[in-house]
């Protein structure tokens, strides 16, 4: 994997030339093997968190760990094109807009001993701005090559903090356009209910129960692009341990080969629709 600067990552999107790199800050890793109708997001995937925040930062490492998205993206990494957040949302949330990114409190505690400075802000909104500057020139290419895109933004969520029988796969779709998708949107869903898991996990799939699809990620390419699905797709934390932090490799490898398998029929679909 090479390092590029952001400039020379756009310049390759341009000149549709595959390639594999991490930016130049570290703080988002992209892979592109082929320019093909279709992309993976996992804005959440990243724990990184600059060691100039460690003695500011309230937070425990696992309690930063238990909000974020681990393995999102060894869920997906087999596909041809992957964008991956390597810094943890508590540094700066790619899933808000900018003015939102940076938390004060987060999940009902304070974050900070004290204030952040401006420097700390703007090197954070930085970050987040050069990943949508990559963002916005791939989907940007993509259109351009296809007509129309699917964009797959994987997250995962918390069951045991809720009080009540979650599914196992949420779909958000409340801020794309469901008059011209939702069977796209009720097809991915029924693939995803299907899936089978090791051990006796069990599979269900709902649309709009535990996340609607507020994101940024989704917003910023469904208000950018005309012809592009972003299907916000959470898995229930089914394999890991949410109270010990213990990654169940077995569960995660198994997601990773349906996704390998369902995710080239659901855009094949969407493809051949006349959407």
């Amino acid at each position: 994997m090479h390092k590029l600067a952001v400039a020379d990552i756009i310049s390759n999107i341009q000149s549709e030339i595959p390639f594999e790199a991490v930016s130049d800050d570290y703080s988002f890793k992209l892979k592109i093997d082929e320019y093909g109708p279709y992309m993976c997001g996992a804005v959440h995937d990243g724990h990184q968190f600059r060691s100039s925040l460690w003695d500011n930062c309230i937070h425990t490492e696992y309690e930063r760990w238990y909000e974020e998205d681990p393995c999102t993206h060894e869920m997906v990494k087999s596909h041809p094109i992957v964008i991956t957040g390597c810094d943890s949302r508590f540094e700066y949330d790619l899933n808000r807009p900018p003015d939102t990114a940076i938390f004060d409190t987060a999940w009902g505690k304070d974050l900070w001993r004290n204030p952040l400075s401006v420097d700390e802000k703007n090197l954070s909104l930085s970050k987040h701005n050069a990943f949508y500057e990559v963002v916005h020139a791939l989907v940007q290419q993509l259109e351009k090559i296809h007509g129309k895109l699917i964009v797959f933004d994987m997250h995962s969520y918390n069951w045991r903090r809720w009080d009540r029988e979650v599914p196992t796969w949420n779909l958000g779709t409340e801020n794309i356009d469901n008059g011209r998708y939702a069977n796209i949107v009720d097809s991915w869903s029924g693939k995803l209910g299907q899936m089978k898991l090791p051990g006796d996990i069990p599979q269900s799939s709902d649309i709009n129960d535990v996340f609607q699809g507020n994101g940024h990620f989704l917003k910023y390419i469904t208000n950018q692009f005309d012809n592009t699905l972003v299907l916000a797709t959470e898995i229930s934390k089914v394999y890991c341990d949410e109270l010990s932090g213990i990654i169940y490799p077995e569960v995660v490898r198994s997601v990773g080969e349906h996704l390998k398998d369902l995710i080239p029929l659901q855009v094949k679909e969407f493809q051949v629709s006349n959407l």
